[in-house]
C-alpha cells in the first residue's frame, strides 16, 4: 500500500509510547530546532530523551503539588540513584529529591538554565523516567482510566530478552550481558566503567574513531577525568591510530567507535582497531546499533560493546531499552562487571514486558531490512539526481563490514546520501515517513545533521568543521522498514523526479 503523508507532530507509528514523531517539511525540522511555537504546538511527542512524555510532564506536576512545590519545576529519573546524582550534578542549584508512590525525580525553582541544563544531563547519561512509569502513576492516583492496551509478553520478560542477548553477543552469557533502559545509559555505563578503571591507573585519554552519535560525543567530551577527547575522524587511518599509539599509548585509555558509524556508515578494521588496544593496555567500546548485533559479530573484537534495544529489537518503535556486552576473554572482565552494573539504570517491567513481546521478531525484521536496503541502494546508486551514497558495502568499508557480517546479506538497513538541487524540495515532496530514530519495521527518513547538529549545520565554522569530516549538512538518513520494497522505491523516485 503506497505511503500516506503523516502530519506535523503525530507519532510513529500511531500510539502513545511511541519513540519518533513526523517532521514532514523542512520548515518543520526547523520549527522544531528553533522551538517556534507554530511547529511546537503540534507535537504529541518526540523521541523521549529529547522530548518530555505528556505523561513525564503530568506525573511531574502531581509529585510537586504533592510536596507543596507547585511553582518549581521537576524531572522525572529512574530511579532514586539516578535522582540523587541529578541533584548533584545541578549544584549549586537549590534541587531536592523527591520520591512518592514509586516515582522518582529532582525538583527546582523554576529557572531556565537549571531546567536546561537537567534535559541535557539525563539525555546524555540515559537516566530519564520511562513514559510507561509515569503512566501507571497517574493510573494509581486517578488521572488516566486506564493504561493504553498493548501486546505484552506473558511470563518471564527477562528471561526472554536475555534469550536474544545470548544469541546475538555469544559467547558472552548471563553474568557479561545487562540490560539498560535505553541504549544510551548502556553507552553510560561502559564508558563509566571503563573511565574509572582506566583513570585509576592513570591512562585518561580517550580517543572517538568516526564522527559518532551526538550523545557518544558529549559522553566523551563532558564525562571522563582527563583531558579533551583525541577525535580521530578517519576510522579507516590505521597509520594514524598506530603513530597515536606509539605516542601515547601508555596514556591511552581507551577507543569508542561504532560499527558502521552514524550517519557516514563506515566500518574499521574493528580486529587490527581491538589488537592495538590490547598491545597498549587500552580498551575498546563498540557500539554496532546502526546495523545491529544480529548482522554483525562484533564482540570477539572488543572489550565492551553497547546496543540499543529501541533499535529492531523493540521494531514497533515504542520502547526505549538498552545492553551491554562484555567480552568474556578481555582481562578486566571481571572489574567491568562490578562496575557496568553500578551505573545502569533498570529496565521499567512493563517497558521491558512490552520488548520481550517484540524481540522474538528481530531476525526477521533485520532480514527484510537487508534485502529491502540492498534494493534501495541498487535504485539510488544510479539514478541521476542522487549526489553522494553511503552504506555498509561501499567500497572502503566492503572488507572490514563483510568480516564481520553473520551472512553475506548482513548489509544493515541504514543509508545516507545526498540528492542534487535543494533539500526542501525533496525532503518535503517525499512520501516516507519523515521522524528521527531508527531500526522499526516503519520506514524512517530525516535530516539527520539538521536534528543532531543545528548548531553546525547553521554557522559557517560549524559548516566548515562538518565538510572537513565528509559531512554535507543536506544529508539524508533512511532507515529502510519492512514495507513491500516497491513502495518504498517508488515514493523515492517520486520525490527525486520533484
Amino acid at each position: 500500500m503506497p505511503f500516506t503523508p503523516i502530519p506535523l507532530g503525530q507519532p510513529i507509528p500511531s500510539g502513545v509510547h511511541s519513540v519518533s514523531c513526523s517532521l514532514p517539511t523542512m520548515r518543520d525540522v526547523i520549527g522544531y530546532e528553533e522551538k517556534d511555537p507554530a511547529i511546537t504546538q503540534h507535537l504529541t511527542s518526540g523521541y523521549p530523551r529529547f522530548v518530555q512524555h505528556p505523561f513525564l510532564r503530568d506525573a511531574g506536576r502531581l509529585m510537586l503539588e504533592g510536596a507543596g512545590l507547585p511553582e518549581h519545576q521537576f524531572w522525572p529519573t529512574a530511579s532514586a540513584r539516578a535522582a540523587a546524582a541529578l541533584r548533584d550534578a545541578l549544584a549549586p542549584a537549590r534541587a531536592q529529591v523527591l520520591v512518592h508512590d514509586g516515582l522518582h525525580g529532582v525538583a527546582f525553582p523554576a529557572d531556565a538554565d537549571t531546567h536546561g541544563r537537567a534535559k541535557l544531563w539525563l539525555q546524555h547519561c540515559g537516566r530519564l523516567a520511562s513514559g510507561r512509569d509515569a503512566e501507571d502513576f497517574l493510573v494509581r492516583h486517578g488521572k488516566l482510566p486506564a493504561a493504553a492496551p498493548e501486546a505484552l509478553f506473558v511470563g518471564d520478560a527477562e528471561e526472554e530478552v536475555r534469550r536474544y542477548l545470548r544469541r546475538a553477543f555469544a559467547p558472552a552469557t548471563d553474568q557479561n550481558l545487562f540490560i539498560a533502559n535505553c541504549g544510551m545509559n548502556a553507552v553510560w555505563a561502559a564508558f563509566r566503567a571503563a573511565s574509572d578503571l582506566q583513570a585509576r591507573r592513570g591512562r585518561r585519554v580517550w580517543i572517538q574513531l568516526g564522527w559518532l552519535y551526538l550523545d557518544t560525543i558529549a559522553l566523551l567530551q563532558k564525562f571522563h577525568p582527563g583531558t579533551a577527547p583525541v577525535f580521530l575522524g578517519d576510522v579507516f587511518n590505521l597509520d594514524a591510530l598506530r603513530a597515536l599509539f606509539a605516542s601515547r599509548g601508555h596514556e591511552i585509555a581507551g577507543i569508542v567507535t561504532e560499527v558502521p558509524t552514524n550517519p557516514l556508515i563506515q566500518t574499521p578494521d574493528l580486529a587490527a582497531v581491538h589488537q592495538l588496544c590490547r598491545q597498549h593496555g587500552a580498551l575498546l567500546i563498540v557500539d554496532p546499533s546502526i546495523a545491529s548485533p544480529v548482522n554483525l559479530d562484533v564482540l570477539p573484537h572488543a572489550d565492551l560493546v553497547v546496543n540499543s534495544l529501541t533499535k529492531y529489537t523493540a521494531s514497533a518503535g515504542d520502547v526505549l531499552a538498552g545492553a551491554v556486552a562484555i567480552n568474556p576473554a578481555t582481562p578486566d572482565a571481571a572489574a567491568l562487571r562490578t562496575a557496568v552494573a553500578a551505573e545502569l539504570e533498570p529496565v521499567y517491567a512493563r517497558d521491558l514486558a512490552r520488548l520481550a513481546a517484540q524481540i522474538g521478531d528481530t531476525e526477521k525484521v533485520v532480514a527484510q531490512g537487508n534485502a529491502a536496503a540492498a534494493a534501495v541502494v541498487d535504485f539510488l546508486r544510479g539514478h541521476p539526481r542522487i549526489e553522494a551514497l553511503h552504506w555498509s558495502l561501499e567500497p572502503r568499508s566492503r572488507e572490514n563490514t563483510l568480516r564481520l557480517a553473520r551472512t553475506p546479506t548482513s548489509v544493515g538497513s541504514m543509508i545516507s546520501f545526498t540528492v542534487r538541487g535543494p533539500l526542501a524540495r525533496f525532503y518535503d515532496r517525499l512520501a516516507l515517513p519523515k521522524g528521527p530514530s531508527f531500526g522499526m519495521r516503519t520506514s524512517l527518513i530525516c535530516p539527520f545533521l539538521y536534528l543532531a547538529h543545528y548548531d553546525l549545520v547553521t554557522s559557517e565554522a560549524g559548516r566548515a568543521t562538518l565538510a572537513a569530516h565528509g559531512l554535507s549538512p543536506d544529508l539524508l538518513r533512511l532507515s529502510v522498514g519492512c514495507e513491500p520494497v516497491e513502495d518504498i522505491l517508488a515514493a523515492l523516485s517520486e520525490a527525486l523526479e520533484a
